[in-house]
């Protein structure tokens, strides 16, 4: 007998005798839609890949899937989560003036309620391509590598649930240097936008550009580093183990509310992994005198000094808030995305 394990929203696995020349089809409700794929060999021996290739983690079609997929769930992520990632922000560049969620609400709603919104242009635009970075990178990670576990005979079997951390880790670094410029010009303009100045996303551009050359938009680029690594560890691990085990132990839920609290939870877990390293990370960027590489670890030894452990936290609330149904929307989106891009787009 010879398997294929192919990709396949219905779940089916595909099975093919030679010997006969007929196939028949047989559902697969633990290993669904992943798995290696098992053949003969020239010598007609049973062999499997373990290991994909990265002809396998490029294709085409994959590729393009993976950007649409991330695109769309940006979309839907950063408009839901903008307001609260202005008000952590805020608490976390000025404490003294914003010294509580409800404060720092208040005062932004007194300078209108597209104050909320600061900053989105930059943000979709830096979303889209983080998430079309980290999304292809960590889709090609897994076709590349695929998990042994998930190819084995006996259907009880777990994945390996250590993997997508380790992936995720990976993902975290190069999406760093993608995001990096678009994080950047938000810092400055969500800070800028509560001093009265009303500066837009371009004038702050503009300024960076002028004080500091083409070197502005790399500023902190170890602190992105710091944050990004823990995140995306949390982030994908997470939410392949929360797919997992909703699957497993709440097997009526619909796919549908899976991808919605899976990915929501991942959020959270994520945020709640990176927030030590996002405090230093939104100060250094948000000031005009950043360097490149070194202003990172001063700053961070700086609030612990001051603020004590608890003030590497500061804005966590909103940040989890915010978390929930900003990355629900993003993962629901990005699975959507996919089910319309195998229907309508480009079909196998």
């Amino acid at each position: 007998w010879t398997y294929f394990l192919q990709p396949s929203q219905g779940k089916e696995v595909k099975a093919v005798d030679y010997r006969a020349c007929c196939s028949i089809s047989v559902r697969c409700p633990h290993l669904g839609s992943l798995g290696p794929t098992w053949h003969r060999n020239k010598k007609n021996k049973a062999t499997t890949d373990a290991t994909g290739t990265m002809t396998d983690a490029l294709k085409p079609r994959d590729v393009t899937r993976d950007i649409f997929s991330a695109t769309l769930g940006s979309v839907f992520c950063c408009y839901t989560g903008q307001p609260f990632d202005t008000v952590k922000v805020r608490m976390q560049t000025n404490p003294d003036i914003y010294g509580g969620i409800y404060q720092t609400i208040k005062k932004t709603a007194s300078e209108g309620v597209p104050a909320f919104w600061k900053g989105a242009v930059p943000t979709a635009m830096g979303m889209a391509l983080e998430n079309a970075m980290a999304f292809g990178v960590n889709e090609a990670l897994k076709r590349a590598f695929p998990d042994p576990n998930l190819g084995a005979m006996d259907p009880e079997k777990p994945p390996d649930l250590l993997r997508p951390f380790l992936m995720g880790t990976i993902t975290g670094c190069c999406s760093a240097c993608v995001l990096l410029p678009s994080e950047v010009v938000k810092a400055k303009t969500q800070v800028l936008v509560g001093t009265g100045k009303g500066m837009s996303s371009n004038d702050v551009f503009k300024q960076m550009m002028k004080k500091q050359g083409i070197k502005s938009i790399f500023c902190g680029f170890e602190a992105q580093l710091m944050r990004d690594g823990p995140f995306y560890a949390f982030f994908f691990g997470s939410y392949d183990m929360l797919c997992y085990l909703f699957k497993i132990y709440v097997p009526s839920m619909p796919d549908e509310l899976r991808f919605f609290m899976s990915g929501g939870f991942a959020g959270m877990l994520g945020w709640t992994a990176a927030m030590p390293f996002d405090v230093p990370k939104t100060n250094v960027q948000s000031r005009w005198d950043t360097k490149v590489v070194g202003s990172y670890f001063p700053e961070l030894i700086k609030i612990g000094r001051e603020r004590g452990i608890l003030g590497l936290y500061n804005g966590l609330g909103p940040t989890l808030a915010r978390a929930f149904p900003a990355n629900a929307a993003l993962f629901l989106g990005v699975e959507m995305g996919k089910r319309f891009f195998d229907r309508h787009l480009w079909k196998e």
